[in-house]
């Protein structure tokens, strides 16, 4: 699919102080996400890719794994340390890790 493995981690493997960039769309975000992520619409991360860190293993986490996949198969052939996270946001949210919505309300992944 992506002409070669793309290097995955369950959430479980995925540090407390990891950097994690959501590549979720905006209302997905503010629905629910990991407090202290990072958030760059895969469809911006040509522009913003600048602002991801390069001295650092970076996990990255959509809603299931796939726009997440694109997204560290584009920044490891660019040169970055990347790591997608395996079911995505679904997963991290039945796992029982911590979450936030922007509006206060109960985080939910939609």
């Amino acid at each position: 699919m992506f002409g070669r493995e793309v290097p995955e981690a369950v959430v479980a493997e995925v540090p407390e102080d990891a950097y994690l960039l959501d590549v979720r769309e905006d209302d997905e975000w503010r629905s629910g996400h990991v407090p202290g992520a990072v958030h760059i619409p895969l469809g911006r991360l040509g522009e913003r890719a600048g602002e991801i860190p390069q001295d650092r293993r970076v996990y990255v986490v959509c809603r299931v794994g796939g726009r997440s996949a694109q997204a560290v198969a584009a920044l490891n052939q660019a040169g970055w340390d990347t790591v997608n996270v395996a079911g995505g946001m679904r997963a991290w949210e039945h796992a029982g890790r911590d979450m936030a919505a922007e509006s206060g309300a109960e985080p939910t992944v939609i």
